[in-house]
């Protein structure tokens, strides 16, 4: 079984992890990558219920029209206290923080919200979920805190690690895992992958800021 791990389309809006639609720019990002998985034989699309991955996967789907799956457990990791905030605002503020995550000596949760560990404790029973769905090819529209984590998990890295992958998702790139049902284990296949964006580079972050 195959699972597309996909960043949903740019946000319209610069603040830390505000519930909002798309850009114009992201719902374009949205449909190119469903022209691209047309070609996949897509058997459902499962997303996250915050509006930015929700509007990606139904954007997605206009191309593909198969069952559609929404799951609480797939939302962004929690910022806490610093959603809602600028970028300016938030490196003003939680600079010891940052200073402090960036040594990667442990998996810190974010002030007054979650770490790698809580984000893998409910993104992998949806994981499951979708193994045991009986389903071949599955596109899974969710965040980047979230496939940063659930690599960090099929990998076996330490959550304090997620860092390292932090300014490499761009928005509807694509991180496949193979299902390997003889054992359970989940294979990593490729990892980012936006070849569908490459006509378009105004489409391209050219690296991912974490608090989008």
């Amino acid at each position: 079984m195959r699972i597309y791990l996909i960043r949903h389309g740019r946000q319209n809006s610069p603040l830390c992890n505000v519930n909002v639609p798309l850009s114009d720019a992201g719902r374009r990002q949205a449909e190119l990558l469903g022209e691209r998985l047309k070609k996949e034989s897509i058997d459902a699309v499962w997303s996250s219920d915050l509006i930015r991955a929700c509007e990606t996967a139904d954007i997605i789907n206009e191309k593909l029209h198969v069952p559609r799956i929404i799951r609480e457990g797939l939302r962004e990791i929690s910022f806490g206290d610093l959603e809602g905030l600028s970028d300016d605002v938030i490196m003003e503020r939680y600079a010891d923080f940052f200073a402090a995550r960036a040594s990667m000596k442990e998996d810190l949760p974010y002030p007054g919200g979650e770490n790698a560990a809580d984000v893998i404790r409910r993104a992998v029973p949806v994981m499951d979920e979708i193994a045991k769905s009986g389903a071949e090819t599955v596109a899974v529209v969710t965040h980047g805190g979230v496939i940063r984590s659930l690599v960090t998990h099929y990998l076996h890295m330490d959550g304090a690690y997620v860092p390292l992958l932090a300014k490499h998702l761009e928005n509807c790139g694509i991180t496949e895992f193979y299902y390997q049902e003889s054992d359970g284990e989940m294979l990593l296949n490729r990892f980012n992958d936006f070849a569908h964006l490459m006509d378009e580079p105004e489409l391209l972050r050219g690296g991912w800021g974490e608090k989008k």
